[in-house]
């Protein structure tokens, strides 16, 4: 799937440099009963992912909870072990990476997690917290790492004098931007971003994405952007690809997908996204989805979306529907789409 992501900046797809590949992504989680812990099924959280992510992009991955998003992001990074399938990030191919191999390549690969106030230790300063990973990663002795936490702390707008604190005495923007500065403390080329704004104030979103995007462009980070909310997402992706129960049914340029969305599912999600312009809003067309997402322990048959489709066809509940382009970058899982585009 080299040609499925498209530039940044409009060149061509061959041009740009692969920096995170996912083929065939799997991660099940066993179910297991008795007194022998028998397995007896298991949680397909992740089944079957396929996308590039390009040096420099931001691909966002948007989904209702529960559609594997955040499993997908861990597996990527090898938090959780894979099941099956392919990550390679520079042609290194991380499911194979163990112990000290992978261990040493941790520094380039980051994650800023979605809860800021259980991700950061209670009883460690925000110097410690930040220092941690020079600690481990890096030669700097205790008066290097001190310069850099100061410094970290200053490029991600809190005030260095503070290091001594603790995460309870920051707000929770603050302490998503500790989390941040810890992020980027090794200088990482790819960061997992998992909902990091989720449990922040509306006010606060806007602030902490800026500052994402301002340390992309400084830095020359590449993030996966996981999130529930569109419009954050049509604000900071280059590219968007949607996950509905472990699997990916569509991905496209970020305007594109927004303005021309063609899966069933991704109509719906663009729906619900509200418009500043009043006359638009009230006058524009609802896709409401009926009943709640199959458990991924029990997925349906053929397509996963076939149970809540508006546009199901007999063939949808039966045959899984093949990944295909439909236009330049476009590619979408559909049997209706493709019926139409053929």
């Amino acid at each position: 799937m080299t040609d499925v992501i498209d530039s940044v900046d409009a060149a061509p797809a061959a041009e740009r440099e692969v920096l995170v590949r996912v083929e065939g992504l799997k991660k099940h989680f066993p179910i297991m009963k008795g007194v022998f812990r028998r397995q007896v099924g298991a949680v397909r959280a992740v089944d079957g992912v396929t996308f590039d992510i390009y040096k420099g992009e931001t691909l966002g991955l948007v989904g209702e909870s529960g559609s594997g998003k955040s499993t997908t992001g861990r597996v990527i990074l090898q938090i959780e072990p894979v099941t099956e399938g392919s990550v390679r990030f520079q042609e290194r191919e991380l499911t194979e990476v163990k112990g000290n191999d992978l261990r040493s390549m941790r520094p380039r690969m980051q994650m800023i997690f979605q809860n800021p106030h259980a991700s950061l230790n209670p009883r460690m300063t925000v110097a410690s917290i930040i220092g941690e990973p020079l600690k481990e990663h890096s030669d700097l002795d205790a008066d290097g790492r001190h310069a850099r936490v100061e410094e970290l702390l200053t490029i991600v707008g809190l005030d260095p004098s503070h290091a001594n604190r603790y995460p309870h005495e920051f707000s929770g923007g603050q302490r998503q931007r500790i989390g941040v500065a810890r992020a980027i403390a090794l200088n990482p080329e790819f960061i997992v971003a998992d909902e990091p704004i989720a449990a922040l104030d509306v006010s606060i979103q806007a602030q902490v994405v800026n500052l994402m995007e301002q340390l992309q462009d400084e830095l020359g980070l590449t993030y996966l952007f996981i999130s529930h909310d569109l419009s954050m997402v049509r604000h900071i992706a280059d590219r968007v690809a949607v996950m509905y129960l472990g699997h990916v049914v569509e991905l496209a340029d970020c305007d594109e997908l927004y303005e021309n969305p063609q899966h069933p599912y991704t109509k719906a999600l663009n729906s619900a996204v509200p418009v500043p312009d009043p006359v638009v809003e009230a006058n524009r067309k609802r896709v409401i989805l009926e009943g709640d997402i199959p458990s991924p322990s029990n997925p349906p048959p053929g397509c996963v979306f076939s149970t809540r489709c508006p546009v199901v066809e007999d063939r949808c509940r039966v045959e899984v529907p093949e990944w295909r382009q439909t236009t330049a970058g476009h590619w979408v899982a559909c049997h209706v789409v493709a019926t139409k585009t053929q």
